[in-house]
């Protein structure tokens, strides 16, 4: 049976391992210095060496090599037998099937042994975290004083598990994720020795999928090499189950132009060609952040073609910030939900139809009556507002708010407000406590705009349930149903209560004017004077 090149290929000594030289910097000091610490914690993510790190600690601290900087020597009787796998002195542990107390206690009435070949015994515990509460409470006298041939090493993939009377204990070390770029220059040395013929681009796709873990990383490549043939980047996107960059940027472009039909199209067509909907779903948001990077100026950390990054620069003059944060949150949110649907592509097509059912709209606000300020004493409109231009601001007009068919008005809504927020309150709490945070905008029709301050208010109040029982509510207090539409408010515009909300001042201040003065005007002369 042939070895897997992620055993095959793994490091033998410290110049070897990739990424981690924060922490193998430190070590091999405390080799040289003789400053071996009695309790090491590694955490991490998953693949990025936390196990070889600890197996190099083990021949550094056992290695024969009379230079302390030169050890592990990788060559003496002790290297080797920790390399097969034979060193009676390196006991490693799996904690999730060895969790109870009575295997804490058996490991520490063992450990007073003197070692068998080395001068140090060393304990690796892996996935320490699954230990239970009874066992790390076992672990913590020895952990504190064990004896002086005795070197624990836990591992971790899940350090907030960890209790922290235990962390305390060790000397801890952090592992970060491989960047892309080394977990590539690894992979072209393992093809180059595997006599493996892979296109360069195939290898930035597993690079990517790996997300960090250079073990993943090297078991992809393993399964790609099974087939005996040339690695194409064709072969390992159909292989791995990943759709083409093409269909991507098409979706973007449907996205662009608002055209579900042909968006919806390109989604359906990558999934019957086999792609993974979750994997989908990643794909899309690392372009939309490449997008957003692009967008904000960063295009320098934007790994992509030439012929690519054109057409990226072309998208991102299309969206606003606002509407790129969105629609990335919300195909991230497919990615997460793919796995617990009993139809897989479902998440996917229903943030598709949410990117391009919800357009931004236009940011003002009419703040209620909780917030309104005293009125002053004259109106005037400045010729020229300063406000932020919108990318899609609600119908310009002189108009006045136009009542529903029962002859609601936003006024009266204002007015009553209180016992809206009184019956949703019942409905469901959270929805009244984003209520009570936004501005009461205008009614136009049937449909009640509501103003938040910002995305994250706005996107909280858009949840299905909160926005049926705040309609709910609507409905009970006044006796007709209402749709509500939530925009993003800014400015922080109010109208005098002597102000006709139906008069020219109140439109203009709907188009952005800004009252600063007013004064009565004799009944026979009811308007509002500007300059």
């Amino acid at each position: 049976m042939s070895q897997s090149l992620y055993r095959k290929w793994r490091p033998r000594k410290w110049a070897q391992v990739i990424g981690q030289e924060h922490i193998i910097q430190t070590l091999r000091n405390a080799i040289t210095a003789d400053r071996v610490a009695h309790a090491y914690l590694f955490a991490g993510p998953r693949g990025t060496g936390k196990t070889t790190t600890a197996r190099l600690l083990a021949k550094a601290v056992n290695c024969l090599e009379p230079d302390r900087g030169a050890r592990p020597c990788d060559e003496c009787e002790y290297c080797r037998a920790v390399n097969q796998g034979r060193f009676l002195d390196l006991i490693e542990i799996d904690a999730a099937s060895n969790t109870s107390v009575e295997d804490v206690r058996d490991l520490r009435d063992k450990i007073n042994f003197a070692p068998n070949q080395g001068q140090y015994k060393i304990y690796l515990i892996d996935e320490v975290h699954m230990l239970s509460t009874a066992a790390f409470n076992a672990l913590l006298k020895t952990l504190e004083e064990p004896p002086p041939h005795a070197i624990f090493i836990l591992a971790t993939t899940e350090i907030h598990k960890i209790p922290a009377t235990v962390a305390s204990r060790c000397q801890r070390h952090e592992f970060r994720r491989v960047p892309v770029h080394d977990i590539v220059t690894n992979l072209k040395t393992i093809t180059q020795a595997e006599k493996l013929e892979v296109d360069e681009e195939a290898l930035l796709l597993v690079a990517r999928q790996a997300t960090g873990s250079l073990r993943d990383a090297q078991s992809l490549l393993d399964q790609l090499a099974a087939s005996g043939q040339r690695i194409t980047l064709a072969f390992a996107q159909d292989v791995l189950g990943t759709a083409t960059n093409q269909i991507v940027l098409e979706i973007v472009d449907a996205l662009i132009q608002q055209d579900s039909a042909t968006g919806l199209g390109h989604i359906q067509h990558a999934l019957d060609t086999g792609a993974d909907p979750r994997q989908f779903a990643r794909q899309i948001v690392d372009y939309l952040r490449q997008l957003m990077l692009v967008q904000m100026g960063n295009a320098d950390h934007v790994d992509v073609p030439q012929d690519t990054r054109k057409r990226m620069a072309e998208q991102s003059r299309s969206f606003s910030v606002s509407e790129i944060l969105r629609i990335i949150r919300v195909f991230n949110t497919a990615a997460v939900e793919g796995r617990i649907n009993w139809q897989p592509g479902l998440p996917l097509e229903l943030a598709f139809a949410e990117s391009i059912e919800t357009p931004m709209m236009e940011s003002v606000s009419i703040p209620s009556p909780a917030r309104a300020e005293p009125p002053p004493t004259r109106a005037s409109l400045p010729p020229h507002p300063q406000r932020v231009a919108p990318p899609e601001p609600l119908p310009a007009t002189s108009e006045p708010s136009s009542p529903s068919g029962d002859g609601l008005t936003i006024k009266l809504i204002q007015k009553k407000w209180v016992l809206v927020r009184d019956a949703v309150r019942k409905l469901n709490g959270s929805a009244e406590g984003l209520l009570n945070t936004c501005n009461l905008l205008d009614l136009r029709g049937n449909r009640l705009y509501l103003g938040f301050t910002n995305e994250v208010l706005k996107s909280k109040m858009e949840d299905t349930d909160r926005l049926l029982a705040a309609q709910k509510g609507l409905e009970q207090v006044f006796g007709v149903p209402l749709l509500i539409q939530c925009v993003i408010a800014t400015d922080n515009f109010s109208l005098p209560p002597e102000v006709d909300e139906t008069g020219m001042v109140a439109a203009a201040v709907r188009l952005g004017g800004k009252i600063v003065d007013s004064r009565e005007i004799p009944a026979r002369d009811h308007a509002s004077k500007t300059q």
